[in-house]
């Protein structure tokens, strides 16, 4: 019988991209504080696997019936330094400056919870993203849109910055913020086949 997804994100790409492949997940946001001071000294790979995991057992902790849960968390780190939400027009802008014409490493952070099984996997994805030239009127007309404020990086890859992004080395599914390969992984792993959870 196939089990019950929840996807502990509030992120509308998550799902999206979820349903798109055929997964209708129960969404429940697991209000974690992304910002504490507990995860500022973590390096980006060690930050997104830790939040992923607080998550996905946060949400563990709050229901009382078999399910498989998600966990995720994303970050661009752009030369060291990890690049969570612009969360203001002027860090967007300044951000978008920044990445014009380089690259950065996008890293997603995955915990997955079989509650029923009891096992959990949890593992990091990480997808090299190249950015052209944008002109400061294409950044200022960028930011405008709003999208890049709450987003990891400040851009997105099936949205309003995808022409900015003139290519990527590896999982695409993984820069929208969850690694549909990795997942599927996971899936086998517990038991199940991909097809049994549309």
């Amino acid at each position: 019988m196939a089990p019950k997804i929840i996807l502990a994100s509030a992120s509308p790409a998550r799902f999206k991209l979820l349903q798109n492949a055929g997964i209708n997940p129960e969404v429940i946001v697991s209000g974690v504080n992304e910002e504490s001071s507990d995860y500022q000294n973590l390096t980006p790979k060690e930050l997104v696997i830790a939040l992923a995991i607080v998550k996905a057992h946060t949400i563990r902790q709050k229901i009382d019936y078999p399910a498989v849960i998600i966990g995720c968390d994303s970050t661009f780190e752009f030369e060291g330094q990890s690049l969570g939400k612009a969360t203001t027009v002027e860090n967007a802008i300044e951000r978008a400056k920044k990445l014009r014409g380089k690259s950065g490493l996008l890293h997603t952070g995955h915990c997955i919870i079989d509650t029923d099984k009891e096992i959990e996997i949890s593992d990091v994805v990480t997808t090299k993203v190249f950015f052209s030239d944008m002109s400061d009127a294409e950044i200022e007309g960028y930011v405008a849109t709003g999208e890049p404020l709450d987003v990891a990086g400040g851009f997105t890859l099936d949205g309003r910055s995808s022409p900015f992004i003139i290519r990527i080395e590896g999982e695409a599914s993984n820069v929208i913020g969850l690694s549909l390969p990795l997942l599927r992984r996971a899936i086998n792993r517990l038991g199940y086949q991909w097809f049994d959870l549309s």
